[in-house]
């Protein structure tokens, strides 16, 4: 996976809740930590994703993929990358990465998104507060990352 923008780290502990009987995180929580990851993302940006909504610009997944390589556990230490990856007409790319603490790949994914209004309808990238945001995540100008304690 290629970055266009800046990769940025967020660390967390898998929780009790997130598991299943035998202390393994659970695939569909993944996806949710993708989406935090992807929300403290542009929330570094400086762009919430309250914001966006404001400015009437939604993005909704229109695509999801994991390739999950190895289990994480109950109250492991985690470390989640996210990335874009890519922009094309009405839509952009997030990629994420979830790394073991000493590294290791735990599991590799995307979330593709198109650019809608409050209706549905596609917006394409010359809409003002689109342009704004791929202005910020290409120009590496990003708030200093708020790595939240792990818990």
């Amino acid at each position: 996976m290629d970055t266009i923008g800046t990769l940025r780290s967020y660390t967390f502990r898998v929780r009790y809740a997130e598991t299943d009987q035998m202390g393994i995180a659970h695939h569909s929580n993944y996806f949710v930590w993708f989406e935090a990851g992807r929300s403290d993302y542009c929330r570094d940006l400086g762009l919430p994703y309250g914001e966006w909504e404001k400015n009437g610009v939604f993005m909704p997944v229109v695509e999801v993929h994991c390739r999950y390589k190895s289990s994480l556990l109950y109250d492991e230490l985690v470390t989640l990358e996210v990335f874009p990856t890519e922009w094309r007409g009405a839509t952009m790319t997030f990629s994420y990465r979830l790394l073991h603490a000493d590294g290791k790949l735990a599991a590799e994914g995307w979330t593709k998104h198109a650019f809608a209004d409050a209706r549905g309808r596609l917006i394409r990238h010359d809409n003002d507060f689109i342009v704004r945001l791929k202005d910020l995540m290409l120009s590496d100008q990003m708030t200093p990352a708020a790595q939240p304690a792990a818990k």
